[in-house]
C-alpha cells in the first residue's frame, strides 16, 4: 500500500518522462525548482526506510532549535564509524550552508538514490556522510529575490540563519549552535575528505563549474602536494571526460579575469579552511550563478560522484598521506600563520571567458562593466597559486590556558582538543605575549569588530599557574587548530575575533594632581629612569612640551602600571 500511495502522489507524466525510481522533488519539477526543507528530510527518511544501506540520524541543532539530519551511506550496511575508519575512507558532504545556493541539496539526494538503487557503481571502500541541510532556519526562510544575481531556482532559502549569521564565517568563532554542532559532527565522523557545495558570485565566463580547493600549502608536505598534483587533477580530468570543463574559483569581483587571479586562500573561518586544520583535504564546488539551475545541479552531482570514485580507488593512499602529514607539526618546527601571494610564481591557466568591456549605464550614466556573451574566448591567463610565508611562529611543546577563560576552554573541547588539568599549583618557565598593536574594523562583521595586523612583544618569564588551569599538548591531531586560534597574530585567532578584548582596557589609572608628587619621587630615587626620561624629552620635541604624555611615561615605567594590561593570557611552554 505504501508504494502505491507514493506512485499516486507523483505526477504521472513527469514520472514517465524521468523513468527514474525514487525521483527527487527536483526531478519531478520543471528543472528550475528545488526541494523544500521538509521535502528533503522526507526523501532521505524514505530512503532510510526502504534501503538498508542508508541511515538517517539526528545530531546537533540549528539556532532555531531544529535538529540536523546526517545521512549515512554504507555499502555493507555497517554504520559503526569507528569500525569503518579502520579500513575505509569517510567522505563528508555539507549542503545548504547558504540555502540560496541549493544545487548540492538536490544533487546529493540524487546521488544517494543512485547509490542505494545500484544505478551507479557502489563504493566498496568509502562511507559517505551528508549533512542534508546545515542552515535549517535559512532554508525555511524561503523567498525568490534575495539572490539578485542568480539564475534560478524559482524559490530558495536565505543566506543568513535564524540569527542572521553567515555560517561560512563562523567555523572558528562558533557564535551559533550551527557551528558548534558542525564541530561535533565533524569530530564524530572524522572524515578523510570533505565537500561543501556552493554557488559562485562574481565575474561571467563559460564554465558551469568552478571550485575552491584547500590550498595545498596549508595541508603541507606530501599531503598538500598529493592533493594539488594528483587528487584534484584526477577528479577534474574525469569530469572533462564527461565534457564538464572547470576552472579554479574566479577570484575577481567587479573586474574581468583577463589579467589573471590568485587562488582563494580559505582561512579557518571557512568550511574547507576549518577542515584543513585537521588535515582533511576539502573542496567547494562553486557552480556559476548565471547558468541554468538544472545544469548546475548536474555538474554538482558529477563532481561529487567523481570525487567519490577517486576516494574509493585511492582510500589507502589518502589515509596514509593524512597520517604522515602530522610529522610536519612537531614542537620546534615553524608554522606559517599568515601568507602573501607570491607574485613571482606564475602559472599559466587555460581559461574560457567572455569579452568584458565598459559601456554607459542606463541607470547612473556612468561607465559600467558588462560581459558580451556573443564574444567567447579561449586564452591563457596568469594564475597565482603559490603563496609565501608572511609570518611564521615556532610550534611550542604545549600551551597553558588559565581556567578562568571558560569560553576558550569550551571551544577547545568542542573541537576535540585534549586538555590536561594541572593537579596542583605549578611554576613553569614560559613564553608570554604582550599585545603591542592591532587594528580594529569600524563596522560590524558577523557579530564582531575583528582585529587585524596584530603585533606582539615576546618575553620569557616564570609564571605560577593554579590547580585546575589547563595544559594543552600540541602533539595531537588538532595541533593546527591550536596554532591558528591561540596564536594572536593568526588571521582567525581567538584574539582577532575579540575573545580577549577585556585585556585591552586598563582597569586602574591615576589622578594627575596626586601622581605628580609620586612621579617626582620616582625620578629622584631612580637615576637610570631619570636619565631615560630626559633622553626621551631631548629626542622628542612634541613629548618635551606635553605634560600629560610625560606623566604617562613615568607611570608606564613604574611599579604602579597595570601589568595585566594587554597581557595575552595564553602561555607557551617551549620545553
Amino acid at each position: 500500500m505504501k508504494n502505491i500511495l507514493v506512485w499516486l502522489l507523483f505526477p504521472a507524466a513527469l514520472f514517465a518522462q524521468n523513468k527514474t525510481t525514487y525521483p527527487t522533488p527536483f526531478e519531478l519539477g520543471n528543472g528550475n525548482q528545488t526541494a523544500t526543507y521538509q521535502e528533503t528530510i522526507n526523501y532521505y527518511q524514505k530512503l532510510d526506510r526502504d534501503f538498508e544501506t542508508v541511515q538517517v540520524i539526528t545530531l546537533g541543532q540549528d539556532d532555531n532549535g531544529l535538529p540536523f539530519h546526517v545521512v549515512l551511506y554504507s555499502a555493507n550496511k555497517n554504520f559503526d564509524l569507528t569500525t569503518a575508519r579502520k579500513n575505509k575512507a569517510i567522505l563528508l558532504i555539507n549542503n545548504g550552508i547558504h540555502p540560496g545556493e541549493p544545487d548540492g541539496i538536490d544533487a546529493t539526494m540524487m546521488l544517494y538514490r543512485d547509490l542505494a538503487t545500484g544505478k551507479i557503481t557502489v563504493p566498496k571502500n568509502t562511507v559517505i556522510a551528508n549533512i542534508a541541510v546545515y542552515n535549517v532556519s535559512g532554508m525555511l526562510n524561503r523567498n525568490s529575490h534575495s539572490r539578485t544575481n542568480q539564475n534560478g531556482p524559482e524559490s530558495y532559502g536565505f543566506r543568513g540563519n535564524a540569527r542572521n549569521y553567515d555560517l561560512n564565517r563562523d567555523f572558528v568563532k562558533c557564535d551559533t549552535k550551527n557551528a558548534r554542532s558542525f564541530a561535533e559532527i565533524f569530530h564524530k565522523i572524522k572524515p578523510d575528505v570533505f565537500i561543501d557545495n556552493h554557488v559562485s558570485n562574481g565575474a561571467d565566463y563559460q564554465y558551469i563549474l568552478t571550485y575552491i580547493a584547500t590550498h595545498h600549502q596549508k595541508l603541507s608536505g606530501r599531503l598538500g602536494m598529493y592533493f594539488k598534483n594528483e587528487m584534484m587533477p584526477s577528479i577534474l580530468d574525469a569530469l572533462k571526460a564527461k565534457n564538464i570543463e572547470s576552472t579554479p574559483y574566479v577570484n575577481v569581483h567587479d573586474d574581468v579575469p583577463d589579467n589573471g587571479f590568485s587562488q582563494f586562500m580559505d582561512y579557518p573561518r571557512y568550511s574547507t579552511g576549518y577542515a584543513s586544520m585537521f588535515n582533511v583535504p576539502g573542496s567547494m564546488p562553486e557552480t556559476h550563478m548565471l547558468k541554468p539551475y538544472k545544469d548546475r545541479v548536474k555538474v554538482t552531482y558529477e563532481y561529487m560522484l567523481e570525487t567519490l570514485k577517486y576516494v574509493d580507488a585511492n582510500y589507502t593512499t589518502i589515509k596514509e598521506q593524512r597520517l604522515a602529514s602530522r610529522d610536519n607539526y612537531l614542537p620546534g618546527h615553524k608554522y606559517t600563520l599568515l601568507w602573501d601571494t607570491d607574485s613571482s610564481a606564475v602559472s599559466l591557466l587555460p581559461f574560457m571567458g567572455y569579452k568584458g568591456d565598459y559601456k554607459t549605464s542606463l541607470v547612473t550614466g556612468e561607465k559600467r562593466l558588462y560581459y558580451d556573451r556573443t564574444k567567447p574566448y579561449k586564452k591563457v591567463i596568469k594564475y597565482y597559486q603559490q603563496y609565501s610565508p608572511k609570518l611564521e611562529v615556532t610550534i611550542p611543546k604545549a600551551y597553558i590556558v588559565p581556567k578562568c577563560w571558560l569560553n576558550i576552554i569550551e571551544l577547545l573541547k568542542i573541537n576535540n582538543i585534549q586538555l590536561q588539568e594541572l593537579q596542583k599549583d605549578t611554576e613553569f618557565d614560559v613564553e608570554s605575549y604582550t599585545i603591542d598593536s592591532y587594528e580594529t574594523t569600524s563596522y560590524p562583521y558577523e557579530g564582531h569588530y575583528p582585529h587585524s595586523n596584530t603585533q606582539v612583544k615576546v618575553s620569557t618569564e616564570k609564571v605560577t599557574f593554579q590547580k585546575g588551569d589547563f595544559m594543552i599538548d600540541t602533539q595531537q591531531p588538532g595541533v593546527k587548530y591550536l596554532m591558528e586560534t591561540l596564536e594572536p597574530q593568526g588571521n582567525d585567532s581567538f584574539f582577532n575575533w575579540n575573545f580577549f578584548d577585556s585585556i585591552l582596557q586598563q582597569k586602574e589609572y591615576y589622578s594627575a594632581y596626586v601622581f605628580e608628587d609620586t612621579a617626582a619621587k620616582l625620578l629622584k630615587d631612580n637615576p637610570k629612569l631619570k636619565a631615560e626620561f630626559e633622553a626621551k624629552k631631548a629626542a622628542d620635541p612634541k613629548f618635551a612640551t606635553d605634560a600629560n604624555a610625560q606623566l604617562d611615561w613615568v607611570y608606564y615605567h613604574s611599579e604602579y602600571y597595570e601589568k595585566s594590561y594587554k597581557k595575552y593570557p595564553v602561555y607557551r611552554l617551549m620545553k
